[in-house]
């Protein structure tokens, strides 16, 4: 199977939908003259023209606003955020309209869109660029969440979530664009709601999704080493989430730790945690552990920078722990 990059799969989802249904646009900053900020819309203004792949003003609020109407009328927007921290100009536009529309209109309208982007922390690019809002956009009902790990599930996913009749917040990280993956050449749709078990184990669970799943692969490879067999979730899918999978692993495995970006607080972590004692507390052996984002704003210290987020040595750690070892 070929390889390709993360930035060439998200390209070839957009395109290959873009070829199926003329009322498929992509619009933001940057999207047409230059190939997108992240090169990802690259040669897509040459074979769709500028009707559907528009470079808009610096101004999330009013594109974003303007996609959120076109939807309404029919069309089938995608909206790229050059990052997901710029996405709070335009936060009215996707929780107020966006997400509520199909309800306030008594189901009479829909919003097929996706709104796309770069998320969390991508090197030192300081307190305000580089914070990972995915909890918070999953915390309104009306959007589905998702945070793609590696180029395979973020084509199967995001075609998924172009096709899809309600707004769907599509989270990358800048640091994935160039991770390199097997995607097939032929057509794969990923259903959005279904978790994926990366690793199968038997003495602790390890769930995360995005890019910390790169260090929670890590983290298992070096715990194999020292005799610990650990189950690795990729939820995946942020809104909703697949609580099933997780519950029935920790049945199995009695033990877990939860590892994200985010903030500490109201994160994903809280969520299952809560979750899994709910429906399998007489299962665990120990209280579940967490490793998250510091509870500060990130610095743009490089020593600041790995004391705020999640590593392998603190993963490792979390197990340890919860394995009383």
């Amino acid at each position: 199977m070929r390889e390709i990059q993360f930035r060439e799969a998200l390209n070839e989802a957009m395109c290959e939908e873009m070829r199926k249904d003329e009322n498929i646009i992509l619009l933001g900053e940057e999207v047409a003259e230059y190939n997108g900020a992240y090169k990802v819309s690259k040669g897509m203004l040459d074979e769709f023209g500028a009707k559907r792949i528009i470079d808009t003003p610096i101004s999330e609020n009013g594109f974003t606003g303007l996609a959120v109407g076109a939807a309404m009328n029919g069309m089938r927007p995608i909206v790229e955020f050059m990052t997901w921290n710029f996405s709070l100009v335009a936060i009215d536009q996707i929780i107020n309209n966006a997400a509520k529309m199909h309800n306030m209109s008594g189901g009479q309208l829909h919003i097929p869109m996706v709104f796309r982007g770069g998320t969390g922390a991508a090197g030192q690019l300081g307190a305000t660029h580089s914070q990972d809002f995915s909890n918070w956009y999953a915390n309104c009902p009306g959007l589905k969440v998702i945070q793609p790990s590696n180029p395979y599930d973020a084509k199967g996913l995001l075609k998924a979530a172009i096709r899809d009749n309600d707004p769907v917040v599509f989270m990358e990280s800048e640091q994935m664009y160039g991770d390199k993956g097997e995607v097939p050449e032929g057509e794969y749709i990923i259903p959005i709601g279904v978790a994926n078990v990366v690793k199968e184990g038997a003495d602790v669970t390890l769930v995360s999704f995005g890019k910390m799943m790169k260090i929670v692969n890590a983290a298992a490879e070096e715990l194999a080493k020292e005799g610990v067999n650990a189950e690795v979730i990729d939820l995946r899918s942020l809104r909703p989430i697949d609580y099933d999978t997780v519950i029935a692993s920790v049945k199995k495995t009695n033990r877990m730790v939860f590892i994200e970006e985010s903030w500490p607080l109201g994160s994903f972590s809280t969520d299952v945690c809560f979750k899994v004692q709910q429906n399998a507390f007489d299962y665990l052996d120990a209280p579940i552990g967490r490793v998250t984002g510091a509870d500060v704003p990130m610095s743009f210290s490089p020593p600041l920078i790995e004391a705020y987020l999640p590593n392998v040595d603190k993963v490792i750690k979390a197990v340890k722990q919860v394995m009383y070892k």
